[in-house]
This record gives C-alpha cells, sequence and structure tokens, in this order.
C-alpha cells in the first residue's frame, strides 16, 4: 500500500498566508468539499484558520457521490459550531445554486441587522485543489470569472469578484496541509485528483483504487468491467479489467500504466457509479 505521501508546494504555504491575512475582511466562509469524501477533503488548516467564522458547507461533485451517503453526510455536518448551512451541489447542472445564493442573502441580512449596517456580504471560498471552487464561482457570477480545469492547481492567487446581488467574493487556491498522517487520507484525494497524479504514478494509483472498489464496491467494478467475479488480490482484478478492454502488449504483457488510467478516469467521471469512498 502507498504511503508516506508528502505534498505541500510553496504556493501553498502563500495561500494558508493569504487566507490569514484576508479573513478580517470576510463575514463568512463557504468551505468546499468532496461528496465522495468529506473527511479527506476538509483541510484542517483551513478549519483552525477560520476558527469562529460563520461557515456554508458545500458537498460537492454530489451527482458522482452515493446519495444515502451524500445525506447522511450532510446532517453530520450541520451539527458541527458556526455551521450555518450544509447543502449538496451538483456544479454541473447547476442544481441548488439559487438555493445557496438565498442562504447568503440570508446572512447578509441577519448581519446587517445585528451589526445595525448596510453593505454586501463579503465571502471566502475555501477547500482543497480540485474540488471544484471555481466551477462553484463561474456558477454564483453567472459568467467564466475563474479558470476551472480536472487538474489541482489551476487557481494560483487570490481574486475579489462581485455577484449579481452586489455581494463580494474572494477566491483561494487549493491548500492541503504538508503530512497526511493517515494514508488513506492521502489516497482517497488522489483518487479525487486533488493531487497530482505524477506524485504516486498512474500504475500504483490504479491498482489502490482497483483494490479499495473490491473491498466496498465490488458489484460496480464487475458490472463495468464485465468482470465474471472479483477476487480478494487486487493484481487479479486489475489484470482481468485489463484483459476485458484489450489493454495487453506485446509478449501478451499486461498494460498497467492504461488500465491504471482507465481505471482512475472512469471513476472521476462517475463511470463506474456513484461511490462515497468515506461512510458516514
Amino acid at each position: 500500500m502507498i504511503d508516506n505521501i508528502n505534498w505541500y508546494p510553496g504556493h501553498m504555504k502563500k495561500t494558508r498566508e493569504l487566507i490569514r491575512e484576508n479573513l478580517k475582511a470576510v463575514d463568512a466562509v463557504v468551505e468546499i468539499i468532496d461528496s465522495r469524501i468529506p473527511v479527506s477533503s476538509r483541510n484542517p488548516i483551513i478549519a483552525e484558520l477560520i476558527g469562529q467564522k460563520r461557515r456554508f458547507v458545500i458537498l460537492g461533485k454530489a451527482d458522482l457521490a452515493d446519495p444515502a451517503e451524500t445525506a447522511k453526510w450532510r446532517d453530520r455536518i450541520a451539527s458541527e459550531d458556526g455551521v450555518v448551512r450544509v447543502m449538496d451541489l451538483n456544479l454541473q447542472s447547476g442544481e441548488n445554486i439559487k438555493k445557496l445564493l438565498r442562504a447568503l442573502e440570508e446572512e447578509q441580512e441577519i448581519r446587517n441587522a445585528e451589526k445595525s449596517v448596510k453593505r454586501p456580504l463579503r465571502i471566502m471560498i475555501v477547500g482543497v485543489p480540485n474540488v471544484g471552487k471555481s466551477s462553484l464561482i463561474n456558477r454564483l457570477t453567472g459568467k467564466r470569472s475563474a479558470l476551472t480545469g480536472d487538474k489541482p492547481g489551476v487557481t494560483k492567487g487570490k481574486q475579489w469578484l462581485t455577484l449579481s446581488n452586489g455581494m463580494q467574493l474572494l477566491d483561494t487556491p487549493g491548500i492541503l496541509w504538508p503530512k497526511f498522517e493517515d494514508p488513506d487520507v492521502g489516497l482517497n484525494l488522489a483518487f479525487c485528483g486533488s493531487i497530482k497524479d505524477d506524485i504516486l504514478g498512474v500504475q500504483d494509483l490504479g491498482f489502490e483504487l482497483i483494490r479499495v472498489l473490491g473491498e466496498r464496491y465490488p458489484q460496480h467494478l464487475m458490472e463495468r468491467y464485465k468482470l465474471d467475479e472479483i477476487s480478494d488480490q487486487a493484481i487479479e482484478n486489475m489484470d482481468n479489467i485489463a484483459m476485458k478492454r484489450g489493454f495487453i502488449m506485446s509478449g501478451k504483457r499486461i498494460d498497467y500504466e492504461r488500465t491504471g488510467r482507465t481505471v482512475l478516469d472512469e471513476f472521476r467521471g462517475g463511470k463506474i457509479g456513484r461511490i462515497t469512498l468515506e461512510q458516514a
């Protein structure tokens, strides 16, 4: 099993300082996490930095996760101190974006009444790399205000944006933490694309994902790759997937690189099924 994953490039240290410096200027924080890995995609550094700021938690990529598990996570997170609202979003379709805007407008009304002021709410968007922050911002603004991509590290610096309702929004780059004490956290982040694939290698990462899915979602693997059965040996499952897809090189050698890439891409694209790797 892959362990000792360390990933903390210089721009993430800068992002930590950026968040710390700008927190005083915002009224609330919108934290977006990945519905498939609600624990692993919550950076403990962000919670430490946010402190007592009122927080909205968005379960992003909900269309890729098990809806029953997403509902459980929504209830569990809603009970946390400081959390104003929790909602799941399909950022591809924009489902629930209007509900989020209404919730933020309600927060603005509450804040202005308490402070006896009248000004637009200032919001900070935070989350780990590749969790969907830029897609969320583009949905909120109604235009392509932030760059998006399927690889971590697309957003490089902070940017203030104004929503159609006048609210001001601060986007920040994705931030990870220096070391993952639990190797499963690093793996989950890598499975979902929050860590660049070349850090661990596509072949090894694909193998680990097949191992995990074979244990937790064997039926999904069997149906997607037309397997007759699931072995308790991940390498056998990887070999069988490769043979079913014809990923064979000269000398009848398995193309593990192509097999790993295929399984990763199809998991990330929801083609294997709606999967939640962490249960509430």
